[in-house]
């Protein structure tokens, strides 16, 4: 039988002084500043406000904290949530960095603030399923898909937004902490990547007192070290109840642990339906139609967990305690038999990740005892055959609160395959338990060489040693770069010395059939002791038939990916890594002789080029048929303008949206035209990305620009951009015609490497959601992607001379909504006394709050006291939703009446809620029922 019992911890306490000053925004939500005849003064003072119906009181405090982007993140692991919850008591916290304001909305025009203040409730009603309560919204802005996580830190403020994540786990003290994938793999939203950092990073510092030590100083928060960081794992499994117990990560020394979501809940359902009800209520993401789960549970498979870091003993993967649906929380909030009691720290460290076949290194075990002593202790090193270890073993008594480590020389085996990861294992013995940790170490060669990466991948291969110390999430994206169809580019291969004196050597590209590089083999070094050089060649597809984007590919390798091996020759012998290429279309823009008449249809000699197919699915379902979602395209130049013409097949026509709604055009039929105008961005903010819908309700095309350097309406944003549509009767299709001054793009054109790329979005129904994606240079995400994009030349056209090359600072959106304005975070600050949006509490001589309430039909009359000045969001609800709102600034302390216009009687359950910002930045919720 499995006891389940919380790990010992102390309270966390809030010290009564000045909060710091926090950015948090003001958004209105349609409350008006405020001063009216109606209002009444007092004269006040100043006093602690009251606990019970204030948010001054002590914080939550919880078991487990998921970190993510937006609302819907945590929704593939709701099942597991619940299910903890309900078994194992593990009350699960949820960070939303942002309130999803950048998607789409199939129930309404709302957008911005608005469409954040919807997609909060949703996602209040969907983890509700799962029994969770707190959700902690960081009021940061969702500006528009990105693959970039270097362009969300620049949004967010990195720094910023880290320390509310800090601020929040030493707030309300979480043992786990889960995220999402840090990992630019292709098509990873910016935001999860950066959601992903940001719990990676205050795994660290939260800890630290040296890190935001103002929350220390000044709020009298004090460090708090989680014991996990969990993130979604991937693995191969069946389905059914075994799938815990054969879960089969790709890389093996990965830690995995499964929760079958086939379990029966509380209501007699499985967790996977309970689950897929709670993703039904993410309706504004199109989510309301999602299917029901299989009904047969040995048909429903298990969430996967992949644990990058523990300070505690956690279950050994590969044994009978690691198939549990409790597994991943073995060690900190599960007591397994067995095992060393709860809040016993253990914990592996290397002196380096990387290590050399017969070179030594070091292993430091670290033991801590629990709130009792750990009488009898001792450690061992469970290694890979052919390694060895040597050091003192035995640690007598650790005294309760007390650390003992011990250092170990391990030595791996002389054999030792490159490029292969092991686990360094620790074993604990103690008389009042056992434990198990390990360490992940990489086995490299003497000299290292690795494909020359992109600078998203660059980015995080130097942020996971460095920052955020865990190394092993290195290496997890394949290298790869783009090539043109049929044309050459230079590949650069980065070395690194890893041994201990000079080496010198080849290296040489072994390639799959259609490709050749130039010169057959390079010479390097001497390269010195830990130092870093390149070899650089030209690489040519030579076959220029081989297929393009997610079509090609070598068997093997992902989809689209070419891959090949760099072999290196050092003083010690042969090594090799893996690399990869991908082939991008490649077409001519050939020059009208007249500008073509944009009227959606194509007259004789407008387009001299070729046709391109845009065909290619990149996401979603498989078109049944050409009749079902096909599509060619023509694009010309003439003078200083691009012409695009797009004639799509189509069986239904999707959502009419009105013309003032022309925006999210993946949520009906629509044509994106990207363009990169030198072919060189790292990511959409410095491209043209524009969509056209090729009928509205009111019947004419719209035209818009969205995710690049400017997003809006084109008239606002490129108005000298021209779209028109025809529309088949019968309805078989349409065609889109646009043009697009150059003058429009952000920067000048290289007319021997224009980025291009053709995307159709197809919907089948009318509840504004998409179901297909097609297009010209296709890979998943690939709209958020330039460097997948297609390649085109413009013969004969040259750009202004005076055009810069730079493109401009793109224009961002930066409004969010503020927890201030969102009644139901002032509900949930007030319950469970966390401040709101990360930011400090408002130090008692700074608060302010509402003492008490009375209302009429129309009015309603709120009754404030404030200890300073400050701002008072003012917002009267009931069971039906926001009946009044106001913001009311205060000049200092007093006692003050004001009144609110109701725009209806409000019921039985009425309450008014109030945000409180001093001017010092710090927050307080406060509630009040009317008398």
């Amino acid at each position: 039988m499995t006891t389940h019992v919380s790990r010992p911890r102390a309270s966390a306490r809030r010290v009564a002084t000045l909060a710091t000053t926090v950015a948090l925004a003001l958004t209105g939500a349609g409350a008006a500043a405020a001063t009216t005849s109606g209002d009444h003064h007092g004269g006040g003072h100043s006093s602690r406000p009251p606990t019970s119906t204030t948010s001054a009181g002590k914080p939550v405090d919880l078991g487990a904290l998921f970190i993510g982007a937006h609302p819907d993140d945590e929704a593939g692991s709701l099942s597991a949530y619940g299910q903890w919850g309900h078994d194992n008591h593990l009350r699960t916290g949820v960070v939303t960095v942002t309130r999803g304001e950048g998607g789409g909305n199939a129930v309404g025009p709302e957008e911005g603030p608005p469409l954040g203040l919807l997609r909060e409730k949703e996602e209040r009603s969907a983890v509700g399923r799962a029994g969770i309560t707190d959700i902690f919204n960081l009021d940061e802005v969702d500006f528009y898909y990105t693959v970039s996580d270097p362009l969300t830190q620049e949004v967010w403020d990195h720094d910023e937004v880290l320390g509310k994540v800090v601020r929040v786990i030493r707030e309300t003290r979480p043992e786990i902490l889960f995220t999402m994938d840090p990992a630019p793999s292709p098509g990873n939203h910016g935001n999860h990547q950066e959601a992903a950092r940001l719990a990676t990073e205050a795994f660290a510092a939260a800890g630290d007192p040296t890190r935001y030590p103002e929350q220390i100083r000044t709020e009298g928060l004090r460090p708090f070290s989680p014991d996990k960081l969990m993130m979604r794992g991937s693995a191969t499994a069946p389905t059914g109840e075994q799938c815990m117990a054969q879960l089969a990560p790709k890389d093996p020394t990965q830690t995995v642990y499964g929760v079958w979501a086939g379990a029966t809940s509380p209501d007699g359902r499985t967790w996977a339906a309970v689950e897929r009800d709670a993703q039904r209520q993410y309706a504004s993401q199109g989510w309301a139609g999602f299917p029901d789960v299989p009904t047969d549970p040995t048909k429903i498979g298990c969430d996967v967990f992949r644990q990058v870091d523990s300070r505690v003993p956690f279950a050994e993967p590969g044994t009978a305690a690691a198939q549990r649906s409790w597994s991943a929380l073995a060690g900190s909030k599960v007591h397994a038999p067995g095992t060393v009691p709860l809040g016993t720290g253990l914990r592996v460290d290397t002196d380096r990740f990387g290590v050399l076949p017969g070179r030594s290194f070091e292993a430091t075990v670290s033991v801590t005892a629990p709130r009792r002593a750990l009488p009898g202790a001792s450690v061992r090193l469970d290694l890979p055959d052919g390694w060895t270890a040597t050091g003192r073993r035995d640690l007598g008594t650790v005294k309760p609160g007390r650390t003992i480590t011990r250092t170990f020389t391990v030595t791996p085996a002389a054999d030792a395959d490159a490029g292969q990861r092991a686990r360094v294992a620790a074993r604990l013995s103690t008389k009042v338990g056992s434990g198990y940790s390990d360490r992940v170490v990489e086995v490299v060669p003497t000299v290292s060489a690795r494909q020359q990466l992109l600078p998203q991948v660059a980015d995080f291969e130097r942020w996971a040693p460095a920052t955020a110390d865990e190394p092993q999430l290195s290496g997890t994206v394949t290298p790869v770069l783009p090539i043109a169809s049929g044309k050459s580019r230079e590949v650069r291969v980065d070395l690194h010395n890893n041994g201990t004196r000079p080496d010198a050597g080849t290296v040489a590209l072994e390639l799959p059939d259609g490709f050749s590089a130039e010169p057959a083999s390079a010479d390097y070094g001497p390269l010195a002791a830990g130092a870093d050089g390149s070899v650089t060649f030209t690489v040519t597809n030579t076959d220029a038939s081989l297929p393009t984007s997610n079509q090609g590919g070598t068997p093997g390798a992902a989809a689209g990916d070419y891959a090949y091996r760099i072999v290196t020759t050092t003083r010690a012998g042969t090594s090799t890594a893996g690399g990869a290429l991908e082939i991008v279309p490649t077409t001519t823009i050939e020059e009208a002789s007249a500008a073509p008449v944009v009227d959606g249809t194509e007259s004789p000699g407008e387009y001299p080029g070729e046709a391109i197919d845009i065909s290619r699915l990149w996401e979603g379902t498989a078109c049944s048929s050409a009749a079902d979602c096909s599509a060619t395209a023509k694009v010309a130049w003439h003078e200083d303008t691009l012409n695009v013409l797009v004639h799509v097949t189509d069986d239904v026509l999707g959502t009419r949206l009105d013309t003032a709604d022309c925006k999210r055009h993946w949520r009906t039929d629509s044509v994106e035209i990207a363009i990169d105008p030198r072919g060189d961005s790292e990511n959409t903010s410095t491209t043209f990305k524009a969509a056209v819908l090729p009928a509205t309700a009111e019947g004419p095309a719209c035209g818009l620009r969205d995710a690049d350097n400017h997003q809006g309406p084109a008239a606002e944003t490129a108005p000298g951009m021209k779209v028109a549509s025809t529309v088949d009767e019968p309805y078989d299709g349409y065609t889109v015609e646009v043009s697009i001054p150059m003058s429009e793009l952000p920067g000048a054109v290289d007319p021997e490497h224009l980025g291009l790329d053709l995307f159709v979005y197809d919907s089948d129904t009318q509840d504004k959601t998409g179901q297909t994606r097609i297009g010209w240079s296709t890979w998943g995400g690939v709209q958020g992607d330039p460097y997948r994009w297609g390649v085109a030349t413009l013969p004969g056209y040259t750009p202004p001379a005076d055009r810069p090359t730079e493109a401009p600072e793109p224009v961002i959106p930066r409004t969010a909504l503020s927890s201030l304005d969102s009644p139901p975070s002032l509900e949930q600050a007030v319950r469970n006394d966390v401040p709101l949006a990360g930011g400090p509490a408002s130090a008692p001589q700074r608060a302010g709050w509402v003492e008490r309430v009375s209302t009429s039909k129309d009015t309603a009359w709120v009754r404030l006291h404030a200890n300073a000045a400050g701002t008072a969001h003012v917002y009267v609800v009931d069971g039906k939703g926001t009946i009044g709102s106001r913001t009311v600034t205060i000049g200092g302390a007093t006692e003050r009446g004001i009144t609110v216009d109701l725009d209806r009687r409000g019921g039985s359950n009425t309450r008014v809620y109030v945000g409180w910002l001093d001017r010092a930045g710090g927050t307080l919720a406060s509630v009040a029922g009317p008398r």
